[in-house]
């Protein structure tokens, strides 16, 4: 089974590419979707972020603004969030890997943000980076309505410059043009994948 590493700034396009892969029987498995898992009532992480975090959880979840607040701008809080939530996040990428192989997937996709900061490109087969200008990236990430200006630069600021992503790609889709152009992209690539 071919493992793609699917990553790439906030904003950059990465669900929009994973929705296509999914649309084409590829499953994929979104490391943010399972970090807000971990983190709603009852979640996996839920006592640790309580414990490491005080006030960051109300009513039985963690609420992520404060969560974010408490370690935005504060590298050694980062870390202890981090070293939470990191190891969960790859056992459930474990599991999901045995799945997808068990049920006889050629491709299967990992969505993770942070696949080079966290050295994830060498769990992988093949590392696709999502990519758009800058001014489509920050409207995107506006257009969400979850962040303020700074908290969003903040975010982008902590992650990998674009550039630098691209570099380390084994592909590099373009998601800035159309969805239709980052459709033909992604169908080519797993064409050419199940060859």
């Amino acid at each position: 089974m071919i493992v793609i590493g699917l990553t790439g700034g906030i904003g950059m396009g990465k669900s929009t590419a994973a929705s296509v892969f999914r649309a084409r029987g590829v499953p994929v498995f979104d490391a943010d979707a399972e970090v807000h898992r971990m983190q709603r009532r009852g979640g996996a992480a839920v006592g640790a972020i309580a414990t490491a975090f005080p006030g960051a959880v109300r009513d039985g979840a963690v609420d992520r603004a404060r969560l974010r607040a408490a370690v935005l701008g504060n590298p050694e809080a980062l870390r202890r969030l981090e070293a939470l939530i990191h190891p969960r996040v790859r056992a459930a990428e474990r599991r999901f890997l045995a799945r997808a192989r068990r049920a006889g997937h050629q491709v299967a996709v990992l969505d993770i943000p942070l696949l080079f900061e966290t050295g994830g490109a060498a769990r992988v087969d093949h590392v696709v980076v999502v990519s758009a200008p800058a001014d489509v990236q920050r409207h995107r990430v506006r257009l969400r309505g979850r962040m303020d200006a700074a908290q969003a630069a903040a975010v982008i600021a902590r992650q990998m410059p674009d550039a630098a992503k691209r570099r380390r790609a084994d592909t590099v889709i373009r998601t800035g043009l159309s969805r239709f152009h980052a459709r033909r992209q992604i169908l080519r690539l797993l064409e050419r994948l199940r060859r």
